[in-house]
Protein backbone atom coordinates (compact mmCIF):
# COMPACT_ATOMS: atom_id res chain seq x y z
CA UNK A 1 0.00 0.00 0.00
CA UNK A 2 1.12 3.61 -0.74
CA UNK A 3 2.30 5.96 1.72
CA UNK A 4 1.25 9.42 2.46
CA UNK A 5 4.60 11.62 3.28
CA UNK A 6 4.26 15.31 5.15
CA UNK A 7 5.56 18.22 2.81
CA UNK A 8 8.27 18.31 4.69
CA UNK A 9 9.51 15.17 3.70
CA UNK A 10 8.85 16.05 0.14
CA UNK A 11 10.97 19.03 0.61
CA UNK A 12 13.31 17.09 2.15
CA UNK A 13 13.78 14.39 -0.77
CA UNK A 14 13.33 17.49 -3.51
CA UNK A 15 17.09 17.47 -3.46
CA UNK A 16 17.34 13.72 -4.35
CA UNK A 17 16.37 12.32 -7.59
CA UNK A 18 12.90 12.42 -7.26
CA UNK A 19 9.96 12.90 -9.68
CA UNK A 20 6.81 15.01 -8.27
CA UNK A 21 3.38 14.53 -10.44
CA UNK A 22 0.48 16.69 -9.87
CA UNK A 23 -2.58 14.41 -11.19
CA UNK A 24 -4.65 17.70 -11.40
CA UNK A 25 -6.62 19.23 -14.17
CA UNK A 26 -4.17 21.11 -17.19
CA UNK A 27 -5.84 24.10 -16.19
CA UNK A 28 -5.16 24.21 -12.21
CA UNK A 29 -1.85 23.28 -13.28
CA UNK A 30 -1.14 26.02 -15.08
CA UNK A 31 -3.07 27.97 -13.07
CA UNK A 32 0.03 27.46 -10.10
CA UNK A 33 1.80 24.32 -9.47
CA UNK A 34 4.70 23.12 -7.62
CA UNK A 35 7.87 24.66 -8.86
CA UNK A 36 8.89 21.25 -11.10
CA UNK A 37 6.41 18.96 -10.85
CA UNK A 38 4.76 16.83 -14.00
CA UNK A 39 1.12 16.79 -14.67
CA UNK A 40 -0.05 13.82 -15.48
CA UNK A 41 -4.12 14.42 -14.99
CA UNK A 42 -6.63 12.02 -13.75
CA UNK A 43 -9.14 13.90 -15.29
CA UNK A 44 -8.67 16.77 -18.00
CA UNK A 45 -10.72 20.21 -17.53
CA UNK A 46 -14.16 19.03 -19.43
CA UNK A 47 -14.39 15.58 -17.28
CA UNK A 48 -13.12 17.50 -13.97
CA UNK A 49 -16.09 19.83 -15.05
CA UNK A 50 -18.08 17.22 -15.75
CA UNK A 51 -17.54 14.98 -12.37
CA UNK A 52 -18.05 18.07 -10.52
CA UNK A 53 -21.64 18.83 -11.50
CA UNK A 54 -22.58 15.27 -10.98
CA UNK A 55 -21.20 16.48 -7.50
CA UNK A 56 -22.96 18.92 -6.88
CA UNK A 57 -26.11 18.47 -8.71
CA UNK A 58 -26.47 14.84 -8.23
CA UNK A 59 -24.82 13.08 -5.12
CA UNK A 60 -21.20 12.23 -4.44
CA UNK A 61 -21.86 8.30 -5.47
CA UNK A 62 -22.76 9.61 -8.90
CA UNK A 63 -19.85 11.57 -9.19
CA UNK A 64 -17.55 8.31 -8.17
CA UNK A 65 -18.84 6.10 -10.20
CA UNK A 66 -18.58 8.95 -13.56
CA UNK A 67 -15.11 9.49 -12.38
CA UNK A 68 -13.98 5.11 -12.01
CA UNK A 69 -15.49 5.12 -15.76
CA UNK A 70 -13.56 8.48 -17.31
CA UNK A 71 -10.39 6.98 -15.50
CA UNK A 72 -10.68 3.38 -16.34
CA UNK A 73 -10.77 3.81 -20.05
CA UNK A 74 -7.50 6.31 -19.97
CA UNK A 75 -5.60 3.79 -17.81
CA UNK A 76 -3.34 2.15 -20.10
CA UNK A 77 -2.20 5.88 -20.87
CA UNK A 78 -1.90 7.01 -17.77
CA UNK A 79 0.35 4.08 -16.44
CA UNK A 80 2.65 4.74 -19.98
CA UNK A 81 3.40 8.23 -18.73
CA UNK A 82 4.33 6.97 -15.43
CA UNK A 83 6.05 4.14 -17.17
CA UNK A 84 8.71 6.76 -18.78
CA UNK A 85 9.66 8.21 -15.31
CA UNK A 86 12.16 6.20 -13.31
CA UNK A 87 12.51 7.88 -10.20
CA UNK A 88 10.24 7.66 -7.12
CA UNK A 89 7.17 9.36 -7.56
CA UNK A 90 4.85 11.39 -5.03
CA UNK A 91 1.72 12.32 -6.74
CA UNK A 92 -0.73 15.09 -5.68
CA UNK A 93 -3.82 16.63 -6.35
CA UNK A 94 -5.82 20.03 -4.57
CA UNK A 95 -6.20 18.71 -1.06
CA UNK A 96 -4.54 14.93 -0.92
CA UNK A 97 -8.30 13.88 -2.12
CA UNK A 98 -9.87 11.12 -4.51
CA UNK A 99 -7.54 12.22 -7.48
CA UNK A 100 -4.03 11.40 -6.01
CA UNK A 101 -5.84 8.31 -4.00
CA UNK A 102 -6.84 7.00 -6.82
CA UNK A 103 -3.45 7.53 -8.47
CA UNK A 104 -1.44 6.05 -5.92
CA UNK A 105 -3.80 3.23 -5.93
CA UNK A 106 -3.21 2.06 -9.46
CA UNK A 107 0.14 2.82 -9.37
CA UNK A 108 0.69 0.90 -6.11
CA UNK A 109 -1.23 -1.85 -8.06
CA UNK A 110 1.71 -1.86 -10.73
CA UNK A 111 4.55 -2.55 -8.55
CA UNK A 112 5.76 1.31 -8.69
CA UNK A 113 7.38 3.14 -5.86
CA UNK A 114 5.12 5.99 -5.22
CA UNK A 115 3.76 7.88 -2.29
CA UNK A 116 1.15 10.59 -2.07
CA UNK A 117 1.34 14.24 -0.49
CA UNK A 118 -0.81 14.63 2.57
CA UNK A 119 -2.73 17.91 2.35
CA UNK A 120 -2.20 18.04 -1.83
CA UNK A 121 -0.88 21.41 -3.05
CA UNK A 122 -3.39 23.58 -0.90
CA UNK A 123 -1.17 22.45 2.08
CA UNK A 124 1.75 23.42 -0.24
CA UNK A 125 0.56 26.86 -1.03
CA UNK A 126 -0.13 27.97 2.99
CA UNK A 127 3.10 26.82 3.81
CA UNK A 128 4.66 29.65 0.68
CA UNK A 129 2.15 32.00 1.82
CA UNK A 130 3.10 31.57 5.37
CA UNK A 131 6.86 31.22 4.96
CA UNK A 132 6.80 34.30 2.61
CA UNK A 133 5.42 36.49 5.01
CA UNK A 134 7.81 35.55 7.48
CA UNK A 135 10.65 35.48 6.05
CA UNK A 136 14.20 35.71 7.40
CA UNK A 137 16.65 36.32 4.00
CA UNK A 138 19.79 36.50 5.14
CA UNK A 139 22.12 37.37 2.38
CA UNK A 140 23.50 41.04 1.50
CA UNK A 141 21.11 41.99 -1.65
CA UNK A 142 22.65 44.43 -4.46
CA UNK A 143 20.72 45.73 -6.94
CA UNK A 144 20.99 46.29 -10.57
CA UNK A 145 19.50 49.45 -11.23
CA UNK A 146 19.59 51.89 -14.48
CA UNK A 147 17.68 53.80 -17.35
CA UNK A 148 15.21 51.70 -19.35
CA UNK A 149 17.65 49.58 -21.73
CA UNK A 150 20.55 49.44 -19.29
CA UNK A 151 20.43 45.52 -19.67
CA UNK A 152 19.85 44.76 -16.71
CA UNK A 153 18.38 41.77 -16.83
CA UNK A 154 21.15 40.97 -19.41
CA UNK A 155 23.92 41.22 -16.65
CA UNK A 156 22.09 39.51 -14.56
CA UNK A 157 21.56 36.78 -17.24
CA UNK A 158 25.74 36.71 -17.69
CA UNK A 159 26.41 36.86 -13.98
CA UNK A 160 24.59 33.90 -13.28
CA UNK A 161 26.65 31.97 -16.05
CA UNK A 162 29.59 33.03 -13.99
CA UNK A 163 28.63 30.99 -10.89
CA UNK A 164 27.04 34.64 -9.02
CA UNK A 165 23.82 33.49 -6.72
CA UNK A 166 20.91 35.89 -8.87
CA UNK A 167 16.92 36.53 -8.61
CA UNK A 168 15.26 37.01 -11.99
CA UNK A 169 12.04 38.49 -10.31
CA UNK A 170 11.05 39.36 -13.64
CA UNK A 171 11.38 35.62 -15.12
CA UNK A 172 9.36 34.86 -12.07
CA UNK A 173 6.81 37.39 -13.11
CA UNK A 174 6.77 36.58 -16.68
CA UNK A 175 6.70 39.91 -17.02
CA UNK A 176 9.31 42.57 -18.31
CA UNK A 177 7.83 45.57 -15.86
CA UNK A 178 6.91 48.09 -18.36
CA UNK A 179 3.71 49.09 -19.92
CA UNK A 180 5.01 46.80 -23.39
CA UNK A 181 6.28 44.18 -20.39
CA UNK A 182 3.96 41.45 -20.94
CA UNK A 183 3.95 41.58 -24.61
CA UNK A 184 5.11 37.74 -26.28
CA UNK A 185 4.70 36.96 -23.32
CA UNK A 186 2.60 34.81 -20.57
CA UNK A 187 1.92 36.67 -17.24
CA UNK A 188 2.44 34.66 -14.24
CA UNK A 189 -0.58 34.93 -11.23
CA UNK A 190 0.80 35.42 -7.58
CA UNK A 191 0.61 32.18 -6.71
CA UNK A 192 3.05 30.91 -9.29
CA UNK A 193 5.18 33.56 -8.61
CA UNK A 194 5.30 33.36 -4.95
CA UNK A 195 6.37 29.34 -5.36
CA UNK A 196 8.98 30.15 -8.00
CA UNK A 197 10.81 32.70 -5.67
CA UNK A 198 10.38 30.33 -2.75
CA UNK A 199 12.18 27.69 -4.44
CA UNK A 200 15.08 30.28 -5.40
CA UNK A 201 15.06 31.85 -1.59
CA UNK A 202 15.63 28.49 -0.12
CA UNK A 203 17.85 27.73 -2.92
CA UNK A 204 20.25 31.23 -1.83
CA UNK A 205 19.47 31.42 2.06
CA UNK A 206 22.88 30.68 2.97
CA UNK A 207 24.68 32.52 -0.23
CA UNK A 208 26.76 35.52 0.84
CA UNK A 209 25.09 37.88 -1.55
CA UNK A 210 22.05 37.88 -4.05
CA UNK A 211 22.19 40.31 -7.29
CA UNK A 212 18.20 41.38 -8.17
CA UNK A 213 17.28 44.09 -10.27
CA UNK A 214 15.60 47.11 -9.27
CA UNK A 215 11.91 46.61 -9.24
CA UNK A 216 8.94 48.08 -8.25
CA UNK A 217 6.74 46.69 -5.69
CA UNK A 218 4.67 45.53 -8.57
CA UNK A 219 5.53 43.55 -11.49
CA UNK A 220 2.92 42.90 -14.17
CA UNK A 221 0.19 40.67 -12.32
CA UNK A 222 2.04 40.20 -9.10
CA UNK A 223 3.35 41.53 -5.95
CA UNK A 224 7.05 41.22 -4.45
CA UNK A 225 6.55 39.91 -0.91
CA UNK A 226 7.24 42.72 2.05
CA UNK A 227 10.65 41.09 2.92
CA UNK A 228 12.38 41.11 -0.14
CA UNK A 229 11.28 44.84 -0.81
CA UNK A 230 12.78 45.94 1.79
CA UNK A 231 15.64 44.15 1.45
CA UNK A 232 16.39 45.64 -2.20
CA UNK A 233 15.43 48.86 -0.59
CA UNK A 234 18.23 48.51 1.90
CA UNK A 235 20.42 47.12 -0.07
CA UNK A 236 23.37 48.27 -2.18
CA UNK A 237 21.95 50.27 -5.64
CA UNK A 238 24.36 49.52 -8.38
CA UNK A 239 23.78 52.09 -11.16
CA UNK A 240 24.21 51.09 -14.79
CA UNK A 241 24.95 53.69 -16.82
CA UNK A 242 25.28 52.87 -20.74
CA UNK A 243 24.69 54.92 -23.99
CA UNK A 244 21.28 55.54 -25.15
CA UNK A 245 22.29 53.59 -28.90
CA UNK A 246 23.07 50.57 -26.85
CA UNK A 247 19.83 51.03 -24.57
CA UNK A 248 17.86 51.13 -28.06
CA UNK A 249 19.37 48.14 -28.99
CA UNK A 250 18.70 46.05 -26.29
CA UNK A 251 15.24 46.90 -26.24
CA UNK A 252 15.07 45.93 -29.52
CA UNK A 253 16.79 42.92 -29.14
CA UNK A 254 14.64 41.79 -25.90
CA UNK A 255 11.24 43.04 -27.21
CA UNK A 256 11.34 42.57 -31.01
CA UNK A 257 8.44 44.99 -31.61
CA UNK A 258 8.24 44.26 -35.46
CA UNK A 259 6.79 40.67 -34.40
CA UNK A 260 3.85 42.18 -32.60
CA UNK A 261 3.43 45.55 -34.04
CA UNK A 262 -0.76 46.35 -33.08
CA UNK A 263 0.17 45.66 -29.43
CA UNK A 264 2.88 47.33 -28.95
CA UNK A 265 0.60 50.48 -30.76
CA UNK A 266 -1.90 49.85 -28.56
CA UNK A 267 0.38 49.67 -25.15
CA UNK A 268 1.94 53.24 -26.88
CA UNK A 269 -1.45 54.53 -26.50
CA UNK A 270 -1.75 54.00 -22.60
CA UNK A 271 1.09 55.99 -22.02
CA UNK A 272 0.45 58.70 -25.23
CA UNK A 273 -0.87 61.58 -22.99
CA UNK A 274 1.83 61.58 -20.25
CA UNK A 275 4.29 62.66 -23.24
CA UNK A 276 4.33 66.38 -24.72
CA UNK A 277 1.73 65.88 -27.61
CA UNK A 278 4.12 66.71 -30.83
CA UNK A 279 6.48 64.23 -29.72
CA UNK A 280 3.92 61.76 -28.47
CA UNK A 281 2.70 62.17 -32.25
CA UNK A 282 5.98 61.55 -33.70
CA UNK A 283 5.98 58.03 -31.72
CA UNK A 284 2.85 57.15 -32.47
CA UNK A 285 3.94 57.89 -36.32
CA UNK A 286 7.13 56.11 -36.02
CA UNK A 287 5.90 52.99 -34.29
CA UNK A 288 2.80 52.52 -36.93
CA UNK A 289 5.83 52.79 -40.01
CA UNK A 290 7.61 50.26 -37.96
CA UNK A 291 10.29 52.93 -37.06
CA UNK A 292 11.03 51.25 -34.19
CA UNK A 293 15.09 52.42 -33.06
CA UNK A 294 13.77 55.86 -33.86
CA UNK A 295 10.32 55.77 -31.39
CA UNK A 296 12.18 53.75 -28.54
CA UNK A 297 14.62 56.86 -28.67
CA UNK A 298 12.25 58.96 -28.31
CA UNK A 299 10.28 57.24 -25.86
CA UNK A 300 13.28 56.85 -23.85
CA UNK A 301 14.36 60.86 -23.66
CA UNK A 302 10.65 61.84 -23.48
CA UNK A 303 9.22 59.41 -21.07
CA UNK A 304 11.24 56.72 -19.61
CA UNK A 305 14.29 58.53 -18.51
CA UNK A 306 12.23 61.88 -16.82
CA UNK A 307 10.79 59.52 -14.66
CA UNK A 308 13.96 57.03 -14.00
CA UNK A 309 16.16 60.27 -12.46
CA UNK A 310 13.39 61.53 -9.72
CA UNK A 311 13.00 57.63 -8.97
CA UNK A 312 16.69 57.58 -8.33
CA UNK A 313 16.96 60.10 -6.54
CA UNK A 314 15.89 58.42 -3.29
CA UNK A 315 18.78 56.53 -2.20
CA UNK A 316 21.99 57.84 0.07
CA UNK A 317 24.67 58.41 -1.22
CA UNK A 318 26.67 55.50 1.02
CA UNK A 319 24.04 53.09 -0.80
CA UNK A 320 24.80 53.74 -4.04
CA UNK A 321 27.45 52.51 -6.95
CA UNK A 322 27.44 53.87 -10.03
CA UNK A 323 29.08 52.28 -13.14
CA UNK A 324 29.60 54.14 -16.74
CA UNK A 325 29.73 51.52 -19.41
CA UNK A 326 30.24 51.24 -22.97
CA UNK A 327 28.23 47.96 -23.21
CA UNK A 328 26.74 45.46 -21.46
CA UNK A 329 29.88 43.07 -21.51
CA UNK A 330 31.75 46.65 -20.26
CA UNK A 331 28.97 46.61 -17.58
CA UNK A 332 29.57 42.96 -16.47
CA UNK A 333 33.33 43.45 -16.15
CA UNK A 334 32.41 46.44 -13.93
CA UNK A 335 30.32 44.59 -11.77
CA UNK A 336 32.55 42.00 -11.11
CA UNK A 337 35.42 43.99 -10.55
CA UNK A 338 33.42 45.86 -7.66
CA UNK A 339 32.28 42.68 -6.36
CA UNK A 340 35.86 41.28 -6.28
CA UNK A 341 36.99 44.37 -4.80
CA UNK A 342 34.28 44.51 -2.10
CA UNK A 343 35.12 41.11 -1.17
CA UNK A 344 38.91 42.11 -0.63
CA UNK A 345 38.29 45.08 1.71
CA UNK A 346 35.97 43.01 4.26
Amino acid sequence: MFQDITLNELLDQQSKPHSVIDVRSPNEYHDATIPGSINIPVFNDEERAEVGTLYKQVSQEAAKKRGLEIFSAKLPQFMEQFNQINAPKTVFCWRGGMRSKTAATVLDLMGMDVHRLKGGYRTYRQWVVSSLENMDFKPAVYVLNGNTGSGKTILLNELAKKGYPMIDLEAMAGHRGSIFGQIGLNPHNQKKFDSLLMREVRRLQDAPFVFIEGESRRIGKVTIPEFLYTKKEQGMQLFIDLPIDERVRNILDDYQPWNSPDEFLDAFRRIKKRIHTPIAAEIDQDLQNGMYHDAVKLLLEYYYDPRYEHAAKQYPENKTINLHADDNEDARRKVESMILEAAKNK
